[in-house]
């Protein structure tokens, strides 16, 4: 179908919202729904720039009804040199489920954008089932319109609405946006769509995130929000379909307004998500802001191969995600939160850390390898390229000789990660899979090691260069005889850099 784009001013919308659409929506009225769905269907709805902790304390019941009835996940962005905190890299991330090393949008000019490999979700359900419709709508011109800048979502989307929201002057269109997409996703038939609405952004830019201004701005975009669900369920089909919804941001914002830097308010992201399979008012920690494209193609039974998210019903079989009920507050760091509770130094269950030839004394929290989650070790010092561990998901390993050696200690770093024993059969070919973020610098040395039956430890990877949030895969050849395998990560340093684990995997 030809794509429509329009054109519009902007045009201000009070309403006060009602508790009665989070009722009809309740998790009661959804299974009743989902059990009698044959059809597949996602909504996603981007809400630029909005702050969750903020969506919480405001006038928002549709946005909290359905974090009552789902899930609610937070997370966090990288920050420069990957991308800046902003528009462009983070609704590229959200519609590609790629990271900005991947799509290369690294800020709002958009270059570099490499929508061609990497393309937005719309498009690649177009691709694989051309026979779906998708829609997707917004008044910001870079998401739906053929501007200089764009779009994220590509002329083979079957229908796209683009409104322009005036955004250098923080105005909006966001209630035609919605009046338009609910007429939409009511009368006609989408299997698929994306909905942007920006006001929330607008008021954190002229007013601050700890305003007023900011939690009037969430109430109106939630009044919304509840046009959108309220069309989905006006469906003359909705008891016949099993919709999953969807919504998240771009980004965060500082309590006084402003994003773009690497600060954990700036970096701050979430995702909400209501439908079948989603437990009511469930909380997790592991989900990152490219599981959104991997969520919504895997909801119409499109392959998410390729991508950096995963969708949510994927298992988290990582034994570091254990750990978050023991984790601790900061000991000896003091950039990090006091109330933050984000690192341990005992390793998971049938894990070890051999920190025999460890220096002693030095910062507490990273005397060998440790446990963190991104919120804890990023805030541990700044603009150092800790925030770009994009592809570590909540709880991972971490051995840091730089802020080791801020404390006063004798000897250098030196301590090794060891995984339990799993078996292998002998003359087979095994894959060892992880995570890794690792920062080079002359003086350290990083090594993956592995040992057969218990034998001496060979080396089976050397890092000598950065490896920036890499995916990393290394064939084992099994030698016969062979009964079990055990891997080693060995990282030793003196006021060097850093190096990271997650997701370790014996396939």
């Amino acid at each position: 179908m030809p794509t429509a784009v329009l054109s519009g001013r902007t045009l201000a919308v009070a309403a006060t919202a009602t508790a009665l659409l989070a009722t009809a929506l309740g998790a009661t009225a959804a299974t009743a729904g989902e059990s009698a769905a044959t059809t597949d269907k996602v909504l996603v709805i981007g809400i630029d720039g909005a702050v969750l902790d903020r969506v919480k304390a405001a006038n928002a019941p549709h946005l909290n009804g359905l974090m009552a009835q789902g899930l609610t996940a937070r997370s966090t962005l990288y920050a420069n040199p990957m991308a800046a905190t902003s528009s462009g890299p983070g609704w590229s991330t959200i519609a590609t489920g790629v990271w900005p090393d991947k799509h290369g949008v690294k800020d709002n000019s958009f270059t570099g954008k490499n929508y061609t490999a990497h393309p937005d979700f719309l498009t690649r359900i177009e691709n694989a089932k051309p026979s779906l419709n998708t829609y997707a709508a917004a008044d910001w011109e870079p998401i739906t319109s053929t501007d200089q800048n764009g779009p994220i979502f590509s002329a083979k989307v079957d229908k796209r609405l683009s409104l322009k929201g005036d955004r250098d002057g923080y105005g909006n269109e966001d209630p035609k946006i919605a009046a338009a997409a609910a007429t939409e996703l009511r009368d006609q038939n989408p299997d698929a769509a994306f909905v942007y609405l920006g006001e929330i952004d607008a008021a954190g830019h002229s007013s601050g995130a700890a305003s007023q201004a900011y939690l009037n701005a969430v109430a109106r975009v939630d009044v919304l929000v509840g046009k959108l669900l309220t069309a989905v369920q006006s469906r003359p089909t909705y008891a016949q379909e099993n919709w999953k919804v969807l919504v998240t941001t771009d980004h965060g914002h500082t309590s006084g307004g402003g994003h773009g830097g690497s600060s954990i308010a700036e970096r701050g992201t979430f995702v909400i998500a209501r439908g079948a399979g989603i437990p009511a008012g469930s909380v997790r920690d592991d989900v990152r802001l490219a599981d959104v494209a991997a969520t919504a193609l895997a909801h119409v039974g499109v392959s998410g191969a390729g991508l950096d998210g995963v969708p949510l019903n994927a298992p988290d079989n990582d034994p570091f995600d254990t750990l978050r009920p023991v984790l601790q507050a900061r000991v000896d760091e003091t950039g990090i939160p006091a109330a933050t509770k984000g690192f341990t130094r005992t390793p998971p269950a049938g894990w070890s850390v051999d920190n025999s030839k460890m220096g002693t004394g030095g910062v507490t929290e990273w005397a060998g390898w440790a446990f963190a989650t991104d919120e804890f070790w990023s805030q541990s010092q700044r603009d150092q390229w800790r925030e770009l561990n994009v592809r570590s998901r909540d709880v991972f390993a971490v051995a840091d000789s730089d802020e080791w050696d801020d404390k006063s200690h004798t000897g250098t770093f030196d301590s090794t990660l060891i995984t339990p024993k799993w078996p292998v059969a002998g003359g087979s070919t095994k894959t060892l899979s992880f995570q890794t973020h690792y920062r080079q610098e002359a003086g350290q040395t990083a090594q993956v090691l592995v040992s057969y039956n218990g034998g001496a430890p060979a080396v089976v990877k050397n890092y000598t260069a950065d490896a920036v949030a890499k995916a990393e895969s290394i064939a084992l050849q099994v030698p016969a005889g062979a009964t079990d395998v055990q891997v080693r990560f060995r990282y030793s340093g003196d006021n060097n850099w850093y190096w990271t684990v997650d997701d370790v995997r014996l396939g």
